[in-house]
C-alpha cells in the first residue's frame, strides 16, 4: 500500500495507461490549482510549508478538490517520505507496518514520513488509536483526507493533535484553466492529439464537473475519445455529461446540509430558496419520499395551527409521490414546499409539545385526578372514579369553567401559547376568553366559600 516507484520494464506503458486525472497531478505547489484561501501568499498553510514547520493535519472537502495531491506536494516540498494507506482497505496490521517502515526510514536516511490516510473517517476508534502514539512521538506526520465532517467522524484525541483545513470546490474558472492545461500538455496531457474545443464547450465541460477536478479531467478524456477529426463539439460534451448529477452525498454531511437548507428556507418564508434546495436534492438523486416525509415534519413544526392546511397539503404531496411516482409526485412536493414557505408560521405547538414532554418526564408517575378517571365498573364508581366530573356539553357554551385537567402537582403550568399569526390569532382569542371564564368561576367559588 505504500507509494513506491516502479522499476518494471513496462513502467512507461503503465504511465501512458494511467487516467488523465492521475497524469495531470502537479509536481509542485506552483502548479496546484485552487485553495487560494490556504495556499495564497501569507496564508497559514503556505507559511507553514515555506517555514518548514509542517504539522499533522486533516484535509476536509468534497471529492476532486485536491486533497491527495496536496498531501503529496507537502511531503515532497519538505523532504518527507510519502506513505499512503486507504482507510477502506487498511487495518491495524497495515498501520503497524507503516510505523515500522517510518522508523527504519528515519534511522537509515534521517527523513521523516508523512502517513497519508485517505477517507480517514472510515477508520474506527481502534484504528485511530493505533497510530496516535506514533504521531505524538514524531515518528509519523499524519495527514488525513475526508469528505465528512471530522468532528463527527474522528475521535477527540486525534482531532486535538491535527489541524483541520477546509478545501473548497473548484470554481468554473479554475476548472477551465485546468482543462486548458491538460489540452496543451504534450507530456502528461492530451497535447499531442491537437484537439480543438471552443470556449463554450469548455465552459459546459467545467460546469458538468461541478467543482470536481478529477471529474473534469475524466470527462475531458472521454470527450477526446469521442471527438471527430480532433474537434470536441458542444454535442460531444452534452453526450459525455449526460447523466452527470450534482454533488449529493447520501447519508453524508452534504445530505444533511441540504435538507437543513430546505427546512430553513421554508421556516424563513423563502419559496425561492425552498424550491432551489428541493431541486438540488432531487437533481442529486435524493429519494423524493424522504423529502416528502421531511416536508410533513416542516408543516407540523413551523406552520402548525397558524395554517392547518399546510399539513394536509404536505400529506397529499406524500400520497401523490407514493401513488404516481416521478415526475408528478415531485411537482406535488414542490407545490407543498412553496405553500409552506408562503404560509403563516407558528412553532407554538412544537414548543408546547417539547415543554409538555419535559414536564411529563420531570414529574414522574403522577396519578390521574380522580374526577378524570374512567369508571366502567361498579367498584370504580364506588371508589369515586369520575365523581364530580363536569360533562362539558352540559355546561353553558359547552365549557366547564374552572374545571382542572392537570394533576395537582403541575397545575398552573401552561404549555401552548398561540402566536399572533394566521389561524392562531383566533385560537388565541378563544383561549383567552376561556381563561377569563375560568377566572370568573374561581372568584365565584372563593366568594361562596367565604
Amino acid at each position: 500500500m505504500a507509494d513506491m516507484q516502479s522499476n518494471d520494464l513496462f513502467a512507461s506503458d503503465d504511465a501512458a495507461m494511467r487516467p488523465l486525472a492521475d497524469r495531470m497531478r502537479p509536481d509542485s505547489l506552483d502548479g496546484y490549482i485552487g485553495q487560494e484561501h490556504l495556499l495564497g501568499e501569507g496564508k497559514p498553510l503556505r507559511r507553514a510549508i515555506e517555514n518548514g514547520r509542517l504539522h499533522s493535519m486533516i484535509f476536509w472537502g468534497p471529492p476532486g478538490t485536491g486533497k491527495t495531491t496536496l498531501a503529496r506536494l507537502l511531503a515532497g516540498s519538505s523532504g518527507y517520505v510519502f506513505h499512503t494507506l486507504s482507510a477502506v482497505l487498511a487495518g491495524v496490521k497495515d498501520i503497524r507496518a507503516a510505523v515500522e517502515q517510518a522508523k527504519q526510514t528515519r534511522a537509515q536516511t534521517g527523513h521523516g514520513t508523512v502517513l497519508f490516510i485517505d477517507e480517514v473517517h472510515r477508520f474506527n476508534k481502534s484504528q485511530q488509536d493505533a497510530f496516535l502514539p506514533h504521531v505524538e512521538d514524531g515518528t509519523l506526520l499524519f495527514v488525513g483526507a475526508t469528505t465528512e465532517n471530522p468532528s463527527f467522524e474522528l475521535n477527540n484525541a486525534l482531532l486535538s493533535r491535527a489541524r483541520v483545513y477546509v478545501l473548497k470546490s473548484l470554481t468554473s474558472e479554475a476548472l477551465t484553466g485546468l482543462l486548458r492545461r491538460a489540452l496543451a500538455d504534450e507530456v502528461r496531457g492530451l497535447g499531442k492529439m491537437q484537439l480543438q474545443i471552443d470556449d463554450g464547450a469548455l465552459g459546459l465541460l467545467a460546469e458538468a464537473a461541478d467543482g470536481d477536478a478529477r471529474r473534469a479531467l475524466n470527462l475531458l478524456e472521454i470527450a477526446a475519445d469521442l471527438a471527430e477529426d480532433g474537434v470536441i463539439t458542444d454535442q460531444v460534451i452534452k453526450e459525455v455529461a449526460a447523466g452527470q448529477v450534482r454533488r449529493f452525498d447520501k447519508g453524508g454531511e452534504a445530505f444533511y446540509d441540504q435538507i437543513s437548507a430546505l427546512h430553513k428556507s421554508v421556516r424563513g418564508s423563502s419559496p425561492d430558496g425552498a424550491l432551489y434546495w428541493l431541486c438540488r436534492m432531487l437533481d442529486g438523486g435524493c429519494d423524493p419520499l424522504y423529502v416528502a416525509r421531511r416536508v410533513v415534519r416542516m408543516a407540523s413544526e413551523d406552520i402548525g395551527n397558524a395554517d392547518p392546511r399546510g399539513l394536509e397539503i404536505a400529506l397529499n404531496a406524500w400520497q401523490v409521490q407514493e401513488r404516481l411516482g416521478s415526475p408528478e409526485g415531485e411537482l406535488a412536493i414542490a407545490q407543498a414546499v412553496v405553500y409552506l414557505a408562503s404560509a403563516a408560521k407558528s412553532n407554538a405547538v412544537y414548543s408546547a409539545y417539547n415543554q409538555a414532554m419535559a414536564a411529563a418526564k420531570a414529574s414522574g408517575s403522577l396519578e390521574v385526578p380522580i374526577h378524570l378517571r374512567n369508571a366502567p365498573t361498579r367498584l370504580m364508581k364506588e371508589l369515586g372514579y369520575g365523581r364530580a366530573y363536569r360533562y362539558a356539553h352540559d355546561e353553558p357554551g359547552a365549557y366547564a369553567a374552572g374545571e382542572t385537567y392537570l394533576p395537582e402537582e403541575v397545575q398552573g403550568q401552561s404549555f401552548y401559547h398561540p402566536v399572533d399569526r394566521g389561524l392562531e390569532i383566533k385560537i388565541g382569542e378563544k383561549l383567552r376568553q376561556l381563561r377569563e371564564l375560568d377566572e370568573q368561576a374561581r372568584k365565584s367559588d372563593d366568594a361562596q366559600g367565604e
